[in-house]
């Protein structure tokens, strides 16, 4: 006995139909090309005009990820990231200079080769304390927060985490 689908739920339920047809075959191991190799230069750059955060941002959207989001960040000479929390972890992995991180309450210092975690929620800033820019690599769970409707990005644009939470250091 076929179901009785209304015409507004067809596509949905013939969606849905794929996808347990896709579940059920899991070993199949013909997959697309696309995406298996993203080349640094396939990056879109966003500069503070478009992001608010004076950092520079590399979009590298062509990563066909589901739950982590890939980003190329840039920090000039002396400058920063805008002070921001979100409900997403985040992992930069240092390419290219120094630096330092507040995160939280916290104060990191940081290199080439190095890792820097920012939990969720925690208010963060990233400096390039050098005399060459910063080039970082990026990692968040953020599309898997996204599909769960669950993210939230604040931004306090460019202040220290010591003065905007003044408390913490009193």
């Amino acid at each position: 006995m076929e179901p009785k689908i209304k015409p507004s739920t067809e596509k949905k339920f013939d969606d849905y139909m794929a996808n347990l047809k896709k579940l059920k075959n899991r070993d199949d191991q013909n997959i697309s090309e696309e995406g298996l190799v993203v080349h640094s230069e396939e990056a879109i750059w966003l500069d503070s005009k478009a992001t608010g955060n004076p950092a520079e941002i590399g979009l590298l959207l062509n990563i066909p990820t589901k739950s982590m989001e890939f980003y190329l960040q840039k920090i000039p000479p002396g400058g920063s990231s805008d002070l921001q929390r979100h409900v997403h972890e985040s992992i930069h992995y240092v390419l290219h200079g120094s630096g330092y991180s507040e995160i939280g309450n916290q104060t990191v210092q940081w290199s080439k080769g190095d890792f820097i975690y920012t939990p969720p929620w925690i208010w963060h800033r990233h400096y390039n304390d050098g005399a060459e820019a910063v080039e970082m690599l990026l990692v968040e769970n953020s599309r898997l927060m996204d599909g769960l409707q669950g993210n939230r990005r604040d931004s306090l644009g460019n202040i220290s985490f010591r003065e905007a939470f003044k408390e913490y250091f009193e």
